[in-house]
């Protein structure tokens, strides 16, 4: 087997990867496979670096490689992520490689083998006594491969660099054989290069002032605590603050929902609930409520944005967690340690470092207009020509606007109550390709059905709900698989496109030292030199553009968002 790397690969051609940090490359093509060694990070480093120039498509297992490509400072535009991809064409988030290879082979995936398992009745064979063999007399593979053991030696690397090949074009072959085989490709190609966002996301981090960070902690949750003891007293205090309003003072538990709706009754302000909605609506009715709302905003950063937080999460000045390219719905990016939930007031604390600026866009009413597209009605895609959409809506059907957007939302969402529900057979008449749409998705979640977003990811909408003979609990709940089938086949639709945007503002701004920090569902923050900020703004906003160009099943669709330059994430617009 060839150890070096000089051999030609075609432009585009699959090209496995496994690497090994400190022994090298594990590589394989549809039609060769080799290793190169390589001891140091430079070493990879560079032998990464010369395989890519000849622009070949990566082949990799999972995120590990990614996370290791990063880490190596290498940046790849081409991929193909074989976990990824399985989710986007079988549906589901938590899924395993030794699961991925059962369902390519046709093997029973409740029978994929687990470290240390042994079944009584199996035969005893050679290969399943040889690690250096990656797949069992059953056809599964073997277990110890699928965690680690590829990695004792380059040989081995190389064979696991060959599988995901075989399993990469396996995946392209299901591909091909659908209908809208282009586009789940594209889709595949651009989810992939997702997850090695992900993985720079993971790895660069979301800059943080870390001296305005303590200061809102210490504003919400009190100084940081020196004994368990103090951190009670500190805790008692912020109670004390909402308890002090009580006509009759007596200890009440805040963090227990049924011990402050006895409170709030006794003070004669009867509650079904004590969610932040509800207690809301009774504003200016009883001085506690003002005080409980704002004791829940301390006590969230006090509890989940605290000193513990912020000890285990920032790091060199930058927010780190895990990200994720898919969620287990509809294909939007996740993330952990609080990146996706920072409360308002925190946002001030995520600030552009010295000699940089953010760049911070925000993809405007992306859901409807990604309707649109998906569903071809030209009536709606006429509408998407103005800034606001709402606005021609409202016009359409000669309501306000906050009708008409709460009818457009509701029709997404499956609401059909409130002020909005007298409208929607308006919405059907002027819109009735749409409508028809969401309805069908409905229809087919209720009744248990995947659903296929434009770009070809299946959506699982769940298994029967409730108890043999409840007719009402098995009728509400197919509503809810309903309800849940029309938004995530738009809420997918939508997360794919943001995606292609993401990773088309990654590459266009790479020349311009440009790094995307955050993702958050429709909005990009990224980090840039301050000389190149009104550049990079400028080439935020035309990649949107572009980015409909590759991925919008309709040209006609216009696509828009707010950006702007700003220093701290507080100053966005909302």
């Amino acid at each position: 087997m060839p150890t070096s790397d000089d051999r030609r690969i075609d432009k585009g051609e699959f090209l496995g990867l496994a690497v090994v940090p400190g022994v090298g490359l594990g590589l394989s093509t549809p039609t060769a496979t080799w290793w190169v060694a390589a001891e140091t990070d430079d070493d990879l480093r560079a032998a990464v670096r010369n395989l890519d120039a000849q622009e070949p498509r990566w082949v990799w297992w999972d995120s590990s490689t990614p996370s290791e490509l990063v880490r190596l400072g290498t940046i790849i535009d081409r991929c193909w992520d074989v976990l990824t991809v399985h989710r986007l064409l079988h549906g589901g988030w938590r899924t395993t490689i030794g699961e991925v290879w059962a369902t390519l082979r046709d093997l029973d995936v409740d029978d994929v083998p687990k470290m240390g398992q042994m079944g009584l009745l199996d035969a005893p064979s050679d290969a399943d006594g040889d690690l250096d063999v990656p797949v069992r007399h059953d056809g599964h593979l073997q277990p110890e491969w699928t965690h680690g053991a590829w990695a004792k030696t380059l040989e081995r690397a190389a064979a696991w660099a060959g599988l995901a090949v075989t399993v990469a074009e396996g995946q392209e072959k299901l591909i091909d054989a659908r209908t809208d085989a282009d586009r789940c490709r594209s889709t595949a190609r651009s989810e992939s290069l997702a997850e090695f966002l992900c993985a720079e996301l993971a790895h660069h981090g979301l800059p943080v002032d870390m001296l305005e960070a303590e200061r809102i902690i210490a504003e919400a949750a009190g100084p940081r605590p020196k004994t368990i003891s103090h951190e009670d007293a500190i805790r008692a205090e912020r109670d004390e603050v909402v308890l002090r309003h009580l006509s009759a003072p007596q200890p009440v538990n805040l963090r227990n929902p049924n011990e402050v709706k006895s409170m709030l009754r006794r003070e004669g302000l009867d509650v079904e609930n004590t969610r932040a909605w509800r207690l809301e609506q009774l504003r200016g009715e009883h001085p506690i409520i003002e005080a409980l709302l704002h004791w829940r905003k301390d006590e969230r950063i006090a509890t989940t944005y605290g000193y513990r937080w912020m000890d285990e999460h920032v790091h060199g000045g930058r927010l780190r967690g895990g990200w994720s390219s898919s969620d287990g719905a509809a294909g939007r990016m996740t993330a952990s340690a609080g990146l996706h939930n920072l409360p308002t007031e925190m946002r001030s604390a995520v600030a552009a470092e010295p000699g940089f600026r953010f760049v911070r866009a925000d993809l405007g009413q992306v859901e409807p207009r990604v309707l649109a597209a998906v569903s071809g009605d030209r009536a709606f895609i006429e509408a998407t020509q103005a800034d606001d959409l709402y606005q021609v809506v409202a016009d359409q059907l000669g309501v306000a606007r906050q009708v008409a957007k709460l009818a457009v939302l509701g029709a997404m969402y499956g609401a059909t109550t409130g002020e909005s529900a007298h409208v929607l057979p308006k919405l059907h008449k002027s819109y009735p390709v749409a409508m028809a749409m969401l309805d069908d998705a409905a229809d087919r979640g209720r009744q248990r059905q995947p659903v296929t977003t434009s770009g070809g990811r299946r959506i699982r909408t769940g298994s029967a709900v409730g108890v043999d003979g409840d007719l009402d609990g098995a009728r509400s709940a197919a509503e809810s698989r309903g309800r849940f089938a029309r938004n995530a086949l738009i809420q997918g639709a939508a997360a794919e496109f943001f995606k292609v945007w993401a990773i088309l503002v990654r590459r266009r701004g790479r020349p311009l030292g440009a790094q995307v920090v955050l993702c958050l569902h429709d909005e990009l923050l990224i980090h840039v030199p301050q000389g190149q900020a009104g550049e990079a703004a400028q080439m935020v906003g035309d990649a949107v553009a572009e980015a409909a160009f590759y991925w919008s099943p309709q040209p006609d669709v216009r696509f828009v968002a707010d950006v702007s330059v700003i220093d701290r994430w507080s100053q966005a617009k909302e």
